[in-house]
């Protein structure tokens, strides 16, 4: 009798420590965006989220729209010559995620008549001037799309070629939205991503909104685009091209 009340003293203990217990299963365990990111302190112009050894910077928001519609950027940062090294076919489907005011989601529009630009972005207010410009300027080949903070709502292999401007270092869940992006993409398809050269002190921007090309890469190759090249034809941002591989 002492025997087994005593083994059941064991059972009963072993149990509750065990990590497959119910008091023990997964209330332990953290998520994977819990594990992939990290909480640290905040800066500034930062949110204090930090992904691999970089924190995430504040969104800019609806209401920097003037500065992204600025008279000035295109001399400032040669959009024109972005847009030409895109090198777009007339009949790609693109997709300019961070579009925000559409910029250059409508530039890319006169260079695909034959394909679609998907304007993506999480805030409504910037799709909502994407939409009145569609009016005025009575374009047929820009579709906006509302994302959220993980997803793209691009539909999967949809797209030939994924345009991210300066917009990058702002997701929240950078390695969520990159997956999307990796998912949303033909085999062989783009990604082209700009952003501030962190690595030139000279480039008058704020530290948290540039990024350098090592920590670029190190980012986007975790969900498996391979970068091909950085092309430095522009003033002050990398021009970095990824590429989706073909299936194996």
């Amino acid at each position: 009798m002492h025997v087994s009340v005593s083994l059941i003293l064991i059972l009963c203990l072993a149990s509750f420590f065990s990590p497959l217990s119910n008091f023990g299963e997964k209330k332990g365990l953290k998520k994977e965006s819990e594990v992939i990111y990290i909480k640290g302190q905040k800066s500034r112009d930062g949110i204090g989220k930090f992904y691999m050894g970089r924190e995430i910077s504040q969104v800019m928001g609806h209401l920097g729209a003037g500065w992204l519609e600025r008279p000035k950027r295109e001399k400032e940062e040669r959009t024109d010559l972005l847009i030409k090294n895109m090198k777009l076919e007339k009949g790609d489907q693109v997709a300019d995620v961070g579009a925000g005011s559409g910029y250059f989601s409508f530039r890319m529009a006169e260079l695909v008549p034959e394909g679609k630009v998907f304007a993506v972005d999480i805030s409504p207010q910037m799709l909502g001037i994407v939409r009145a410009k569609i009016g005025s300027k009575k374009v047929t080949n820009v579709v906006p799309v509302l994302s959220t903070i993980k997803d793209t709502k691009l539909p999967p292999q949809s797209v030939d070629c994924v345009l991210i401007v300066d917009a990058y270092h702002e997701f929240s869940h950078p390695r969520e939205m990159a997956q999307s992006i990796f998912d949303s993409l033909r085999e062989k398809g783009r990604l082209i991503l700009i952003e501030y050269r962190k690595e030139d002190p000279s480039v008058p921007i704020k530290l948290l909104h540039k990024m350098t090309e090592a920590q670029a890469i190190k980012e986007i190759s975790e969900v498996g685009l391979v970068w091909k090249k950085t092309l430095n034809f522009l003033p002050q941002q990398h021009f970095m091209i990824f590429e989706k591989p073909p299936k194996k």
